[in-house]
């Protein structure tokens, strides 16, 4: 069986609409390493199902893409999916009203327990500077073409 994403054969992404995620912060972290080696995998996309948990981690690394390794990170926390959908690198990540980041992979060094997913953003701060609170909505969403 050949993975489509390793062997190239997308020139292009090819979601061309998709509903949002929706979901809810259950835990605000507080920690930031500079060398976690997080191997983000080669496939773009993740499937999320309404009631899974899965953790939010920012990088400020411009690289950080699928297939890349991420080292400099903090911790945002982890949210509860509400509406659950397929969620992409390069889609935008909002806490209330604001864009936060933008996805940049998948690391799935806890799976089954939960996914890594790795948002690229410019400032690189843990959930508690961001003061993030519990039960804040999350939306993961496609990015509006330019």
């Amino acid at each position: 069986m050949i993975d489509p994403y390793k062997a190239g054969l997308f020139s292009r992404n090819p979601y061309a609409k998709k509903r949002p995620c929706h979901g809810e912060l259950v835990v605000v972290l507080d920690g930031k390493m500079e060398n976690r080696k997080l191997q983000l995998i080669t496939p773009i996309s993740r499937a999320l199902c309404t009631g899974e948990i899965h953790e939010l981690i920012v990088t400020d690394e411009e690289q950080a893409g699928p297939g890349q390794e991420v080292n400099r990170i903090a911790y945002w926390g982890f949210f509860e999916v509400t509406s659950g959908t397929v969620v992409v690198a390069g889609d935008e990540v909002r806490i209330g009203n604001s864009v936060l980041g933008t996805i940049a992979g998948f690391d799935e060094t806890h799976m089954p327990n939960h996914l890594n997913i790795v948002i690229k953003a410019a400032e690189r701060k843990t959930g508690v500077e961001l003061g993030l609170a519990l039960e804040e909505k999350i939306i993961i969403t496609k990015k509006e073409e330019e």
